[in-house]
Parts: C-alpha cells; sequence; structure tokens
C-alpha cells in the first residue's frame, strides 16, 4: 500500500515545524548540553523521530522501522568502512615509528603550526575531498594533526572547519552530478553558479581557520601565506567550475594550493613561530596536546618509507574515485536489495514535486567500489611494505575494530535517524518552513542548503532533498533555479562541520571519544556564521547589481523529478 507524505500533519505550519524539528533537538541537546555519549544521543534521536513520524505524520511503524535500518545499513557502508580503515592504516604507521618520520618530514617544511595547519587541514583535507569525500578528508587530517601534537579539540574542530569549501565538488563531482541528474538542472550551468559563490569562501575559509586556530593578530602574520593557499585554490576552483567540469574541481585546487604554498614557504617564513597546539581561548582542551621536540633529521630513504603508505594512500583513494573504475567494480559485485515493505511504496507530493513521486529504496552492496575499500588495500599494501606480516596486519585490524567500535554504532544510528526523516517527510516539514520566506527567500533557501548537510551529513544527500524544492520555489519567486540549485549546495558545505557523522568521525581519529559534544559546540557558531554569510552572497547575487551579473540563467527550461 502506498503511503503519501505528509508535510503539515497537525494543520498548522508553526506547530508542525516544532513537530518535526524534537528528533533534531533532541540529539543535538543530548550531545551538545547535556555532554551525553554520542551513541546514546544518536539513539535517543532515533527513538524520538520514530515517535513523531508514526504519531504525528501517521507513518506505519513497520514502515518507519525499515526506514531507519535502511539508513544504518548506509552508515555501516560506506561511512563505517572509510572510518575502520583509516584508522587501521594510521593504527599501522604509529606502531612502526613511521608516522613519527612523517611528523617530523612535516615540521622540517616549518615549524609553525599556522602553517602546518593550512598544508594539511586545508591544502591535503581538500585534495581528499575531491578525491573521496564522505569523512575521508577529516579522518585523514585530524589523525595527522593529533599526531603533529595538535590538541584533540584542536585537530577534530579545525579539521571540520578546513573541510567546507571544498564540498560541493566532494568525490569527484558528486553532489553536482546528482543534484543535476535527479532534478534536471544543466550540469554544466549549475556547476559554474557553485563556481562562482564558493570562491569567496575558498578565499575566506583559511583565513577564518587560522584566526579560529591563533587568534586575530597571529592570523595577521601569517597572511601572506595564508593568501597565497586561499587565492591559488579559488583560482582555480573558479577556472576549472567555469571551463571544465565539476568532477576535477577540488583536486586540481588542492594540487595547485599545497605547491603554491609550499613553494612560497621556500622563500617566506613568518617572523615568529608559532608553536603552540592548543585553540585560543581553549587552553585545556582535551589535555592531550603536546609540544612537539624540534624535528629530527632524517634521511631521504627514510623519510619516503614514512610518507609511501600515505602516497598509496592517496593513490589507491584517487583510482577508486573515477567514475569508470567504479563501473567497473560494479558490474563484477554490486548486488541490489530493494527494502521490501519501504522501496517505491512512499509518494512526496506536491509542492515539493510537481507530480506525485515514489521513493525509492535500495540498498547497493558495493563492497568492491566503496572508498573504504580501497583504503583498506591501500593500509594492506602500505603494512606490507613496512615489513608487516599478515598475522600482525590481521590482529592489528581487529584491535582497531575495537577501538572504533562505538563509533560505528554511532554513525549506524546517525544515519538511521538522517533516513527516517527523509522517509517520513519531516525534513521536508522543515524545508518548508524555509521556503515560506518570500522575498528573502534567497537567504533562508541557502540556509535550507546547510539544515540538509546537517541533517544528512552529505552534501548529496541534501541537493537530492532539496534540489528539487529549490527550484519550485525560484520559478515561483522569478529567481533563477541555477541560484537557488546552487546555493543549496554552497551553503549545505557549512553545514558538514554539524553533522554528526563528521563529529564522529573527528573525534575516532583523534582518539577523543565520548568527546562529540566538545567539538559540537565549539564548531557550531563558525558553522552558522559562515553559512549566514553564503546566504548574504546569494541575496546579492539575486537583488544587487553587479552580483547580479554572476548568475546564470538556463539555457533550457528546467524539469524536477527523479
Amino acid at each position: 500500500m502506498i503511503w503519501q507524505q505528509i508535510y503539515d500533519p497537525v494543520g498548522n505550519m508553526f506547530y508542525s515545524t516544532a513537530l518535526a524539528a524534537i528528533p533534531v533537538v533532541v540529539m543535538l541537546a543530548a550531545l551538545g548540553f547535556f555532554h551525553i555519549k554520542a551513541h546514546i544521543a544518536a539513539a535517543m534521536g532515533l527513538i524520538s523521530a520514530l515517535a513523531v513520524a508514526v504519531f504525528a505524520y501517521g507513518m506505519p511503524a513497520e514502515m518507519a522501522g525499515k526506514a531507519a535500518m535502511y539508513g544504518g545499513f548506509t552508515g555501516l557502508l560506506p561511512i563505517g568502512w572509510i572510518v575502520l580503515n583509516i584508522i587501521f592504516l594510521h593504527q599501522l604507521t604509529e606502531r612502526n615509528g613511521s608516522f613519527r618520520i612523517l611528523q617530523d618530514s612535516i615540521a622540517g617544511i616549518t615549524e609553525d603550526r599556522r602553517l602546518q595547519l593550512l598544508l594539511i587541514a586545508f591544502a591535503f583535507g581538500a585534495f581528499f575531498e575531491g578525491a573521496a569525500g564522505f569523512g575521508t578528508p577529516v579522518a585523514v587530517t585530524a589523525a595527522i594533526l593529533m599526531g603533529l601534537g595538535f590538541s584533540p579539540l584542536a585537530a577534530s574542530g579545525l579539521s571540520l572547519i578546513a573541510n567546507t569549501a571544498p564540498v560541493a565538488y566532494g568525490a569527484l563531482g558528486t553532489p553536482i552530478i546528482t543534484l543535476a541528474k535527479v532534478h534536471g538542472y544543466d550540469v554544466m550551468e549549475v556547476t559554474a553558479m557553485v563556481g562562482r559563490q564558493l570562491p569567496f569562501f575558498s578565499l575566506l575559509v583559511p583565513f577564518w581557520l587560522i584566526w579560529a586556530f591563533a587568534g586575530r593578530k597571529a592570523m595577521w602574520e601569517i597572511w601572506p601565506a595564508i593568501l597565497v593557499t586561499g587565492a591559488s585554490f579559488a583560482v582555480m576552483q573558479f577556472l576549472v567550475s567555469n571551463y571544465i567540469g565539476p568532477e576535477l574541481v577540488d583536486v586540481i585546487a588542492a594540487i595547485v594550493s599545497m605547491v603554491c604554498l609550499v613553494a612560497f614557504l621556500k622563500v617566506w617564513q613568518p617572523k615568529k613561530i608559532w608553536r603552540s597546539v592548543s585553540l585560543k581561548g581553549h587552553e585545556t582542551d582535551g589535555g592531550e596536546g603536546h609540544e612537539m621536540a624540534p624535528p629530527k633529521r632524517h634521511t631521504r630513504a627514510d623519510v619516503i618509507r614514512a610518507w609511501t603508505p600515505w602516497v598509496i594512500l592517496t593513490v589507491f583513494v584517487f583510482i577508486w574515485g573515477l567514475p569508470d573504475v567504479k563501473a567497473f567494480f560494479n558490474n563484477i559485485f554490486a548486488p541490489k536489495f530493494p527494502i521490501e515493505g519501504l522501496d517505491k511504496l512512499i509518494e512526496k507530493v506536491p509542492p515539493v514535486v510537481k507530480v506525485p513521486t515514489k521513493e525509492g529504496a535500495v540498498y547497493t552492496l558495493n563492497l568492491l567500489s566503496a572508498t573504504g575499500t580501497g583504503i583498506l588495500l591501500s593500509a594492506i599494501v602500505g603494512g606490507l611494505v613496512m615489513k608487516y606480516n599478515p598475522l600482525q596486519l590481521i590482529k592489528t585490524f581487529g584491535s582497531t575494530i575495537w577501538l572504533v567500535r562505538y563509533s560505528l554504532l554511532t554513525i549506524v544510528l546517525m544515519l538511521g535517524l538522517g533516513s527516517l526523516t527523509r522517509y517520513s517527510g519531516t525534513d521536508t516539514t522543515l524545508g518548508l518552513a524555509f521556503a515560506n520566506t518570500g522575498w528573502m527567500y534567497p537567504f533562508f533557501g541557502t540556509l535550507m542548503g546547510w539544515l540538509g548537510v546537517a541533517l544528512t551529513g552529505s552534501d548529496t544527500a541534501s541537493n537530492v532533498l532539496f534540489g528539487g524544492m529549490q527550484k519550485v520555489a525560484a520559478d515561483q519567486l522569478g529567481l533563477s533555479p541555477n541560484l537557488m540549485g546552487a546555493a543549496n549546495s554552497s551553503g549545505g558545505v557549512m553545514g558538514k562541520m554539524v553533522d554528526a557523522q563528521s563529529i564522529v568521525v573527528a573525534s575516532t581519529a583523534t582518539r577523543w571519544f565520548n568527546h562529540e559534544g566538545d567539538i559540537l559546540r565549539y564548531v557550531f557558531f563558525h558553522s552558522i556564521a559562515l553559512a549566514c554569510l553564503v546566504g548574504i552572497l546569494v541575496m546579492l547575487q539575486a537583488y544587487v547589481p553587479p552580483f547580479t551579473d554572476m548568475v546564470i540563467h538556463s539555457s533550457a527550461p528546467v524539469v524536477s523529478g527523479h
């Protein structure tokens, strides 16, 4: 039997919106204010979401349970699979001492913590976002920063802040390609439109990152390096997005940014070296940050051996991200499992879509093509290169599973919550609340994208969720659909730092277990403030010359649909 979503179950949008917000409020309050452990907070949010879906929205209980289960499977693969295997690699490099040599080699480029942060969290993280996405950049950069001596809160929070500007083009352009495919946007037009919004923030975020870490005065002490890092990334982001396409935007921009920064540091270093590893004003952020001893000198051969596992990781992740490679592996093994009792049994209805549209629920066990599998193979190859024997690799993998067990459970519960809000329609109720804001819609429509990522943990999922609604609202208000489709993705990137799965990934990578609430409280202001700035830019592009000249209007009608 088909169940149609209801977006105003109590006949009053204010009260319906308040009901829809209950699961999110419960989870965030438990995590951020009551210091409840992440997996328990996620379970509380999921239970409240089930209650709201069944008793307020009239969703059949069995269907609600299956929607949550479907999300849980998605949490294990791909997200949990990535986290498990990146921590496995990190464990291997720590146990044989090569990670320490890697730390010394980075410190050899610069001992200044601010510059290390630019190089690793922003530029190196952007490369992994462009190549793999789905939590990989935060897992990698937070682990490296922690190894370099950064405090847990600094390593976690700053990795999350840095992983914003690249997110819209993450995983070889997947969010933009999916937005265009699902909702009928012209892929090049919306790619170019995002590329006329995010470069402003690619320039701003490195300044913001160092300000958040060290304060305003310390930020201005290294402004030339920040400018080189952000400007080189922003320029390439604009050029590639507007003249080539979405797939390699982040990869090319990140490589250029890293090369420019390293080359610049050959001829310039700050007068004052910043060696603090704690956040400004948070000198007791975990108590585990430590000053590194002056970097030791290692032979070229030792440095090459230390970097080899991470070079192998980079190669594997990039190869696994290529569409042709994914298609090849999916042709070998990627069985699909329609969720009986859920698949094609839920209908989205106007005004979210023009005609009632059935929601699919098919779980694809794409184990071979999953990014986490590429990371696992890179860890095995890297482990063999580091002289581990097969039995040692198996034992380390087993200990890693035990180490991240609660993190994996949390991710499963978080994704179950996100999936249930999607299929029950509660997230759409929240989105419609933003859509009813009239001429202020460009601002609040951008925040809708932020909300989508904060709820689902994915810019891709947010574009699927709200991309059609953005088009409908834009048509009704006489705005460019490309502007608002792009705003959904650009605004969404700022929600990446507060989504629950990213926070769990960060806490796991830094071994700062049960401190997810501390991380959330730290990044929340940065997330909201940056999202509002994106909203202001979109408002300017909608109404104020010369910003309106940046807007790309569709060359053909945009048709919403799945």
